[in-house]
Formats: C-alpha cells, structure tokens, sequence
C-alpha cells in the first residue's frame, strides 16, 4: 500500500486530487482530514461499507459538493477557480441517481453530453452528431435512439445517462454506482467498457462500486474508506486482503486467485449468522 510520502509526490502531478478535505451535509460532517490522489490514466475504484462516504468524496472531487475545508485541484488548480462549463470540458460525471426532464428522447438526453463543448461561434456540428452516435453505440443503446427516456427500464436509463457522459469526451471520468439497476451481463459490458476507455483510450476513470468482487478484477488502483476515512489505498492485490476485509467490512473472508483473471476473489465464510 502507498505511504503518505509517495501519495504526497503523485498529488504534484495527478491531475485530480484532494488535501484535507472536511466534507458535511448540513451540520453532518461524513469525513474530516480527507486526501487522496487519483493516479493519471488509471481505472481508479472507491469501495467501502454503506455510508462510509464514497459518494460523497467523489461528489466532492466532481465539484458538486463544496468541501467545508480543503480543496480539491483539477489540473493544478483549485477546482472552484474554473467556470463550470470549463470544468465540464475537463471532467464527466455520472451519478448516481439522474433525472431526465419530462418527454425528451434518448437522442436528445445523450446530445446534452456536447453542451460544454458549445460555443457562440461553434454551433452543432456533424463531429457533435458522430461523438453522439457512438456514444450510444459504444453503451447499446442506438436502437432506442428516438425512444422517450421516462419509457425505458431502470437499466436502460443507466445505460443512457452513461452515454451522455461519454458524449463530454473528457480524459477524466467518474462514475457513481455505474451498474446500479443492470443485471449481471450488462454490469460486465459497461465495466468491459469502462476498462476500454481506460486501457484504449488512455482515459482516467474514478468509479464508486459496491461489489468488492468487481472492483478488484477491473481497477488499477483503489480507494477503500470506512467511516469517513481512507484505511488503505493501492493496486488491487494490496488492498483487498483478508485482514483488510473484515477491518473495512467487518466481514471474515478468504481471499484468493481470481480463476479467470488472477485478480483477488473475496470468498465469505460461511455461517456467520448461525446460532
């Protein structure tokens, strides 16, 4: 696992990071003192118990969430500093839970992706129509293109709104809870996709995943918090241990060889809730 000195040196070239964050809802305060650091080009993933305020982290570093104290730097700046449609030229967001407005289309909702890149003097344009088109391709979802967004079921509307964050087109990508409402198969096509962005395209990807099991076979690198605190921080095998585990989840499990990909599989013990 990374020490406070190497996370240090990669802050004074990550693009995206956080020192001393003080992050609250109201007068609820979820974490105190947090850094972390999102590595260039990786396929970062937060994971911890419910509550532990992975959310918010990763609202806070999409700027929708201002930090009580601290700050979080996008490109060696404070992220406040930037305009928000410059920000959105930089970095995409996917949350997770999104409300299209009433009676638009699929089309439509994915074209709302290009807006940050919409200037007085550079209108719609036919690279705004293909970045689109492909956009929907890449999620599966171009043969609901002319489909009202509120018809569709709570899958397709995930793959939809992932599609729109494809149409930003910016290096850095986060994602909260990017399979909520997919079943198993179209959960591995948008993680395969996640990881083609990330491995293809070069792109920085910074997703919140609640199936530990997921996260150690796709991310590069993870972020495991409890309580409002980061307890370890690496690449995969480093962080998702037996020990580490039971102390972030409170959860007895062996971990071992992924058969398929060599990455760590968390298997539960049995009988945790017998007489």
């Amino acid at each position: 696992m990374e020490t406070v000195e190497t996370l240090t040196e990669q802050s004074t070239t990550s693009r995206l990071h956080a020192d001393a964050l003080t992050l609250a809802y109201d007068g609820r305060t979820v974490a105190e003192d947090l850094g972390v650091v999102i590595p260039d080009r990786s396929f970062t993933v937060i994971v911890g118990p419910n509550a532990c305020g992975k959310t918010t982290l990763l609202r806070a570093l999409a700027r929708m969430l201002k930090p009580r104290k601290g700050s979080v730097f996008l490109d060696g700046q404070v992220i406040s500093s930037f305009p928000a449609k410059e920000v959105a030229r930089r970095l995409g967001l996917l949350p997770q839970s999104s409300i299209a407005p009433d009676g638009i289309t699929v089309a439509d909702l994915v074209a709302r992706g290009r807006y940050p890149h919409q200037r007085l003097l550079r209108q719609w344009s036919r690279e705004d129509a293909t970045v689109v088109a492909e956009s929907m391709r890449a999620t599966g979802v171009d043969d609901l293109a002319e489909r009202l967004v509120d018809e569709l079921s709570g899958g397709q509307r995930q793959r939809v709104w992932m599609a729109m964050a494809l149409a930003q087109e910016t290096d850095l990508l986060l994602l909260d809870e990017p399979t909520t409402y997919l079943d198993i198969a179209h959960q591995m096509d948008i993680l395969d996709l996640c990881a083609e962005l990330h491995q293809k395209q070069g792109r920085t990807l910074v997703a919140v995943l609640h199936d530990l099991n997921h996260a150690a076979r796709y991310a590069t690198h993870m972020i495991a918090m409890r309580g409002g605190e980061v307890l370890a921080t690496g690449a995969p095998e480093e962080v998702v241990t037996a020990a580490n585990v039971e102390k972030i989840f409170e959860l007895p499990c062996r971990v071992m060889p992924c058969p398929e990909t060599g990455t760590p599989l968390v298997i539960p013990k049995a009988g945790r809730r017998a007489a």
